[in-house]
């Protein structure tokens, strides 16, 4: 191995994974996180307080949770002997997590928590997802199993249950999917019979869960889809349970099992240290859960959890692109290959070498994994906020974030994990060869990222969600709110001439979302229903070019705000940079919804399956 390429590998380690300071320029100047202490839900904290929580999770994942990340990879999770093993790093993960009080960071005091802002619980998350993905998922999926119980389980559920979850001591997990059904939870047939004790039996089999068995917890509560005998078919007829994996005696200390059988663990091509379980209930006896919430409820209660998880998955995304972004910048900076080409059109073989940042096409690959990473944090902060929001403002603007937090969780799972692949994949490209070895992160951070446009729906299923369910809410309602939310960014940045020409391109390019809506509606309207959503994933992208574009504008029109009040001139840089990578993604990015708005529109239908039964697949 030569010593360029040694050289070259040291500096990448030491490169970071996380950008701190445009996190922290987000969370206080473009969404200004202090406003939500001025609520009683949040009068225990202020900017400094945020600050201190965020770098306590920057050294931690320094510490505990980067340093393992190629080491889970490498020695990933699996069955052995009817048990799931996973890195010990997993025990110091969910330790650390219930010691610090991150896992119930958002329940209320009441319930055990730390009543955090989502949003800066997501920021948290953020940086340590950048960090190591896959270890953060266990507590991660805890904290949401235990949120469900504490929002819908009566309160011997709470006590019996959560005190445990939240301390890190018992993991939990969700249970959705079942190998003949997949995504179609209509079909599901785990079923649910009540017992004497106000117990029901479980039984069935439950796959792909995430985080589902390991040596690290005492416990585990499974939160389980099933049906209770003579249910109604369909989605209407399912409840929800909670079902440890061992029993537990009236001080809650775990007694013996309940026949919750680990059968066996997923191998993965990415998140290779995040166990994904095979699960049976009830195989080898009476396998005891417990109704949380209303009988045959049970979808709309998962659907709390699902949404959070979304945002979760999102965000993952995120951390994923930001640290791959960080990684192939850091190689760009210090890999001399090449010469620039002169203003004759020739290069100068006798001059040195440029590294490789100094190249257009280079630097254009580094702009879109920029603005890809940069924007989808925005959008899922932006999420974050609207959730808080929701959750303390009048009962009014309460239901206006509801809503938009609604339509935009969607958009804000898949667009991180689409496009985030593609943004990680222009850095495999930055890195040339060294991009495919496993020497760097780079080709981990595509494989781990992979995953994230499948976890908790596909993009196929967010998108009929998108544009089959979202955008025609309360008849149109809800999107006139994100309309309006579009036009206080346009006349915030109309205000500096240097923004004008964006703002503008930008309102034309809402109105024709606008536009481009109303005349797809005008399909379903006619009953043609199928032919209305079958390019659903493709208005997916459409919609969410638009919703990036508008997080760009904002951040540009608070950091040419900060520039006219008088940055110094470090701060200067740092907000002009904002406003290049605004500009670069109008140019390269939001002008590809010409094309995508004539596909849209476009009167051949070449994916519906034909009627006359003839075949062209």
């Amino acid at each position: 191995m030569s010593f360029f390429f040694l050289n070259l590998v040291k500096n990448i380690v030491m490169a970071d994974y996380v950008d701190m300071k445009t996190l922290k320029f987000l969370l206080k100047e473009v969404y200004d996180a202090n406003k939500l202490t001025k609520y009683d839900k949040f009068k225990e904290y202020d900017v400094e307080s945020f600050e201190m929580l965020l770098d306590s999770t920057k050294s931690f994942s320094d510490k505990f949770l980067k340093p393992f990340y190629k080491e889970m990879d490498t020695n990933p999770a699996h069955y052995k002997n009817g048990k799931i093993i996973v890195h010990p790093s997993v025990e110091k993960v969910m330790r650390n997590a219930g010691e610090n009080g991150s896992i119930g960071s958002i329940f209320s005091y009441d319930d055990g928590g730390m009543q955090l802002p989502l949003l800066i619980h997501q920021a948290n998350g953020f940086i340590a997802g950048a960090a190591n993905n896959g270890a953060i998922g266990y507590p991660g999926l805890t904290s949401g199993a235990a949120h469900l119980i504490v929002t819908f389980g009566n309160d011997e559920l709470k006590k019996r249950f959560t005190p445990k979850m939240i301390s890190g001591d018992w993991g939990g997990t969700m249970c959705l999917t079942e190998p003949q059904a997949g995504s179609s939870l209509s079909d599901i047939i785990t079923s649910a019979k009540k017992l004497s004790d106000g117990s029901y039996s479980i039984k069935g089999d439950k796959i792909f869960i995430s985080g589902g068995d390991h040596d690290y917890c005492d416990n585990f509560v499974h939160l389980v889809l099933a049906r209770i005998d003579g249910a109604p078919k369909g989605t209407k007829g399912i409840s929800l349970f909670a079902v440890p994996k061992n029993n537990i005696d009236e001080n809650h200390n775990v007694t013996d099992s309940n026949n919750v059988t680990t059968i066996g663990d997923f191998q993965k091509l990415g998140e290779k240290g995040f166990c994904t379980t095979h699960l049976a209930f009830g195989e080898k006896g009476v396998c005891k859960g417990w109704l949380v919430g209303t009988e045959n409820k049970g979808l709309s209660h998962m659907f709390q959890m699902m949404n959070s998880a979304r945002i979760d998955v999102g965000m993952k995304g995120a951390s994923l692109s930001t640290a791959a972004y960080l990684s192939s910048l850091e190689y760009a900076k210090e890999r001399p290959q090449g010469r620039r080409i002169s203003s004759s059109g020739n290069k100068n073989i006798e001059s040195d070498q440029v590294n490789i940042i100094e190249h257009p096409d280079v630097r254009r690959m580094l702009l879109f994994q920029e603005c890809i990473s940069q924007g989808s944090l925005a959008l899922l902060l932006q999420c974050s906020l609207y959730y808080d929001l929701s959750k303390v403002e009048s009962d009014e603007k309460k239901e206006k974030y509801h809503d938009l937090l609604e339509i935009l969780t969607p958009i804000a799972k898949t667009y991180p994990a689409e496009k985030g692949l593609e943004s990680i994949s222009n850095g495999l490209q930055v890195l040339g060869g060294y991009g495919f070895c496993t020497d760097y992160d780079l080709e981990q951070y595509y494989r781990d990222i992979r995953i994230m446009s499948i976890y908790e729906g596909t993009t196929g299923i967010q998108s009929l969600d998108l544009m089959g369910r979202k955008i025609i809410m309360k008849n149109g309602e809800s999107f006139k709110f994100l309309i309006n939310e579009f036009k206080e960014t346009i006349e915030k940045a109309s205000t500096y001439e240097e923004l004008k020409p964006y703002s503008n391109t930008f309102k034309n390019y809402s109105k024709d979302l606008s536009d481009t809506i109303m005349e797809l509606i005008q399909i379903a309207i006619k009953g043609d229903h199928e032919r209305y959503i079958s390019d659903a994933t493709i208005f997916m992208e459409y919609m969410s070019n638009v919703v990036i574009a508008w997080q760009w504008l904002k951040i540009s029109a608070c950091a040419k705000e900060k520039i006219i009040n008088g940055a110094d001139d470090h701060l200067t840089s740092f907000y002009e940079k904002k406003i290049h990578a605004m500009k670069f993604y109008f140019k390269y990015e939001l002008t590809r919804n010409k094309g995508i708005k004539e596909i849209l529109l476009h009167p051949d239908s070449l994916t519906i399956p034909n009627k006359e039964k003839k075949i062209f697949i």
